[in-house]
């Protein structure tokens, strides 16, 4: 089956409103087996709409439609796209009593306008949305297909997993299961690594990127549940011959969930010392439910006056080195695990710029420390584009990192270890620096 995803509303084209609908659509479509063909965004303007449709349903099987089933007059996706699939709409006084009922409860009062919402195909039929006043609706002409949903985020996925996705499994007549590898590192060197890979029928794998990482998608197609997961699990096990334990979790949020969870099963607590990201992992970390188990104290200590007041750093070190530097990175580690009582330490200290760097830290210098026990890892992270917001995500991804291969008792690759007894010792100290530098 091919398809093309078609986002309706002017104020998409102006760029008022990020289109983050497509690149959802995309990901399930493919995950169904569906080829997307194209990916469009018209404005909300009957004829145009119209021509655009009818091209459309000629290309491909499936037109899958967001945006413009609004009350406004403005929303015309649903009469317009009726009337190219030679459909015709009707009011449909369960809608309405749903949209009345809706209304009252949220403590809004339903105005006239909101009818048009409760018109619904008379050959095709409505898709029911249990979150919003706006159905969805779904036409078919000669085996040629259109589903329409909300723009509004929210709706449209709610719509999609609990009415539409089943819809086009039915029709598809298979058993499809998917599973996502989560892989540490960029996306073109992994993608070369697995490229013989991603060229199979079925299961299907496909890459995308993320910062700091990747996801493959991994989508098998066959006759029962049981026989697609196991071929799902068998093309996995490929992956993780080739990638080893840079994949690091399966069907996970993020990072972050898997840092807390190996933290639960090991029975471990962490902290950390923040200065260049500012909270961002403390803040990634406690959106994983269950956090507090293991995590009590974030310190963000962006001044030096923090750094020596919070977690214990050398003003001296401080003076000798500079702030961005791998002493004071392994100090604002130690000392966030002794001041929280924490099994593990995580520290991060940079320059995220614009301003701020010099011959020896440019701009996206970071150094980043990981204690637990008797040793302190540090690592030194460059990133090359001069991008504030950039540098300070791919610190936090890193520190995450550091975090999890210490709750693995692993020694985090790229970093160079010092004895927790010699953060204090000068020369253990000059010997750390001098390393970094020499690189």
């Amino acid at each position: 089956m091919t398809a093309e995803i078609i986002s309706v509303g002017t104020e998409l084209l102006l760029g008022n409103i990020l289109n983050t609908n497509a690149q959802y659509l995309s990901r399930e479509l493919a995950a169904l087996g569906i080829t997307v063909q194209r990916e469009s965004t018209i404005g909300d303007n009957h004829s145009r709409l119209a021509d655009f449709v009818n091209e459309a349903k000629q290309r491909c099987d499936l037109l899958v439609f967001t945006g413009g089933l609004g009350p406004t007059a403005d929303d015309l996706t649903k009469e317009t796209v009726a009337s190219c699939y030679g459909d015709t709409l009707a009011f449909e006084a369960e809608e309405w009593d749903k949209i009345v009922a809706y209304f009252t409860r949220t403590g809004r009062t339903v105005t006239p306008n909101n009818r048009k919402q409760a018109m619904v195909p008379v050959k095709g039929h409505k898709v029911v949305n249990r979150h919003g006043t706006a159905p969805g609706a779904w036409f078919e002409q000669d085996g040629r297909c259109a589903v329409l949903m909300p723009g509004v985020p929210h709706e449209m996925k709610a719509m999609w997993q609990e009415e539409v996705r089943p819809l086009l499994l039915a029709r598809q007549n298979c058993a499809l299961h998917s599973l996502t590898l989560r892989v540490l590192g960029g996306e073109s060197n992994l993608e070369y690594q697995v490229r013989d890979l991603l060229e199979n029928a079925n299961p299907t794998a496909a890459i995308y990127c993320k910062t700091g990482e990747c996801e493959i998608r991994i989508t098998a197609r066959a006759k029962t549940d049981t026989e697609a997961e196991t071929m799902c699990r068998a093309y996995a096990k490929k992956f993780y011959d080739l990638l080893g334990d840079a994949v690091y979790d399966e069907d996970v949020a993020g990072l972050e969930e898997t840092v807390v969870h190996t933290l639960q099963r090991k029975g471990l607590t962490l902290a950390t010392a923040e200065s260049c990201t500012g909270g961002m992992i403390a803040q990634r970390i406690t959106n994983v439910s269950g956090a507090s188990e293991v995590f009590g104290y974030g310190f963000v200590t962006y001044w030096e006056q923090a750094k020596a007041k919070l977690v214990g750093v050398d003003p001296a070190v401080i003076e000798q080195y500079n702030v961005v530097s791998a002493p004071v990175a392994a100090q604002m580690a130690l000392g966030a695990a002794q001041a929280a009582g924490a099994d593990i330490g995580i520290s991060v200290t940079g320059v995220a710029g614009p301003t701020g760097g010099d011959a020896v830290r440019p701009v996206g210098t970071v150094y980043l420390g990981a204690a637990r026990g008797d040793t302190v890892y540090v690592e030194k992270l460059f990133v090359s584009r001069p991008d504030r917001a950039l540098i300070r995500a791919r610190a936090a991804q890193e520190a995450l990192v550091l975090a999890l291969r210490r709750a693995q008792d692993k020694v985090p690759a790229a970093t160079k270890p010092l004895a927790a007894a010699d953060c204090r010792d000068a020369a253990a100290l000059e010997a750390l620096n001098a390393a970094f530098l020499a690189e």
